[in-house]
């Protein structure tokens, strides 16, 4: 697994932002039934399809072992072996809900996410700040139009094609989508032009 700052840099300026780093989220491992004691499992990050990135999980009673290796640029090669407790928080109609007490010593706050680098660590462990603290208007219009297309299945991306209707979506869901990707799409493309004519005076400087 690369070491910090080697994941994926979206947009614009994404430095130092949570999308920045590759991340592991107890709330997707517990609802796909991966926190069950005694499991040992695989998680993967992948670009366009291509795996990046990898580790391995032990679960043990109140805590998920993670197993990997990591590097920064241009070092060798370091193995990474230590838990990261899991903490429960009842819910009020039953049940609990699973949470991960971060890693990073010192810390231990309780969160949905940990983000690695070298070690895994919660977002303000590592200073981290959402992309939308850092986007200018059409880049949040345009990120909620690609958080659409996820959703339909189709390519991301402003110079992106339509695709088709998922199967299985009723045609009602399907259109009233479409209609709100038209939408924030066409918001991101004013935003744009508007940027572009007060930061550069017009797309001749670009």
């Amino acid at each position: 697994m690369g070491g910090i700052g080697s994941g994926r840099h979206y947009h614009w300026s994404a430095k130092n932002t949570v999308s920045s780093y590759r991340n592991i989220d107890v709330r997707r491992w517990a609802r796909d039934g991966l926190l069950e004691p005694g499991r040992r499992f695989g998680w993967q990050w992948t670009i366009d399809g291509e795996k990046v990135a990898s580790i391995q999980a032990q679960v043990e009673h109140g805590q998920v072992r993670l197993i990997y290796r990591s590097r920064d640029y241009g070092d060798e090669w370091e193995s990474h072996d230590y838990p990261v407790r899991l903490r429960l928080q009842p819910c009020h109609y039953g049940g609990y809900r699973q949470w991960f007490a971060c890693p990073a010593q010192g810390c231990g706050r309780r969160v949905a996410k940990l983000y690695g680098g070298r070690i895994f660590a919660c977002r303000r462990c590592y200073q981290l700040s959402y992309p939308s603290q850092h986007e200018a208007g059409f880049q949040r219009a345009q990120r909620r139009a690609d958080t659409i297309r996820e959703r339909l299945g189709w390519e991301c991306g402003w110079d992106s094609w339509n695709g088709t209707k998922p199967k299985g979506m009723h045609w009602r869901t399907y259109h009233k989508l479409v209609d709100e990707l038209e939408a924030w799409e066409h918001r991101s493309d004013l935003g744009f032009t508007a940027f572009v004519l007060e930061k550069f005076g017009g797309f001749e400087h670009l």
